[in-house]
């Protein structure tokens, strides 16, 4: 894949570059800041951007601000967020949009090469990934009574596993239940969140957003 990197650490903006071309990726840009950002995918184009949150000149949700812009621009271009903070509000704006080719993760969370990269390939394609401490941060800041709260424990589980793009069988694996179970809580949530089927439409995805943007 062709990517346009943004982060304002050059050693770790350096490190990722050289870890992206070994695995066979060309990184057609690499840059410390949100405008430098937007230029170069205005540029080139790529098929995803990796952005961090906080650039200059703020350190405030200049990263996610520009993806945003990305988003309404260029909506054929991925964005993966990779970052050591969680900024609610551009984040709930930026995940309760298009989800197709868009992914959040945590740096810190990041523990092995191999996932980091099928990650990337996931937004690569149109798909998404969110890690799970992010949906639950941005959760942590819904006050108001929505249909989220009809969800038991375990169902909320499965939303958040929902949330990483695994299938059921891989959500049955790490919950240790049945697959069918797994199908059973998936079809709970939907009715609970009010999603019926709409064709075009990913209701897996739509359960997501709805959870985000409640």
């Amino acid at each position: 894949m062709r990517l346009v990197l943004a982060d304002d650490s050059v050693l770790f903006r350096e490190g990722l570059v050289r870890l992206l071309e070994e695995a066979g990726h060309v990184v057609v840009a690499a840059v410390g800041d949100a405008a430098a950002l937007l230029e170069a995918v205005d540029e080139h184009r790529p098929d995803v951007a990796i952005v961090d949150v906080r650039m200059p000149p703020g350190q405030a949700g200049e990263g996610l601000r520009a993806s945003l812009t990305i988003r309404e621009r260029l909506p054929d271009v991925g964005v993966l967020v990779l970052s050591q903070y969680v900024e609610t509000t551009y984040a709930s704006r930026l995940l309760t949009g298009a989800p197709e080719g868009l992914g959040y993760l945590l740096k810190d969370r990041v523990t092995e090469v191999g996932e980091f990269l099928e990650s990337l390939e996931r937004v690569g394609a149109g798909g998404t990934v969110f890690d799970p401490e992010v949906v639950r941060r941005l959760l942590a800041r819904t006050t108001r009574a929505d249909p989220l709260g009809r969800l038991t424990p375990r169902e909320t589980q499965v939303l958040e596993h929902l949330a990483q793009g695994l299938v059921n069988a891989a959500i049955a694996e790490r919950l240790h239940v049945s697959q069918s179970a797994v199908e059973k809580h998936v079809n709970a949530i939907f009715d609970k969140l009010g999603l019926v089927r709409v064709p075009g439409y990913s209701r897996r995805v739509l359960a997501v957003l709805r959870y985000l943007d409640a």
